[in-house]
């Protein structure tokens, strides 16, 4: 049976006592996050579009991108070696500078990571699985934040 924990939904311990409506997996209104999901919370920001960067879905603000579908490659998945990736699908997200990337990092480990291809660079990618409604939604307003042109995020956060 998988439980509520503190670190998401685990697996209760055989033999202890389950709380009351824990077998019910609540992610974002009963079901996964996906990319639809991220497309409609993107486009609650500001002069927000929608469009295609290297065969995949990209979520631009003032012509930079934000937030993108990010399959790996296959030197990606070669670089995970005898390790499974991370189950998709995988969102990348763009954070304001490299110590923001390590703080997402480190509050949210077990949805958020990186991979050495995205090392020096200002962004983390998401387990769409993994993720929580909230934490996705607060890391697509940041890689938004992020992007916009000064003048946009001031008149977004009046």
């Amino acid at each position: 049976m998988v439980v509520p924990g503190r670190q998401g939904l685990v697996a209760a311990p055989p033999g202890e006592p389950v709380p009351a409506g824990a077998g019910r997996l609540r992610r974002y209104r009963g079901h996964v996050v996906s990319l639809d999901d991220v497309a409609r919370m993107a486009a609650e920001l500001p002069e927000v579009t929608e469009g295609e960067r290297h065969g995949n879905r990209t979520w631009f603000v003032g012509g930079k991108a934000f937030a993108w579908d990010r399959p790996f490659s296959k030197a990606d998945i070669r670089r995970f070696g005898d390790q499974a990736p991370p189950d998709g699908p995988i969102l990348a997200v763009r954070v304001g500078d490299l110590a923001e990337k390590e703080a997402v990092l480190a509050a949210n480990p077990d949805a958020f990571f990186t991979i050495p291809h995205f090392d020096g660079y200002a962004a983390v990618l998401i387990q769409l699985p993994k993720v929580s409604a909230r934490a996705l939604r607060d890391a697509i307003t940041d890689g938004w934040l992020a992007c916009a042109p000064p003048a946009l995020v001031r008149r977004f956060e009046r």
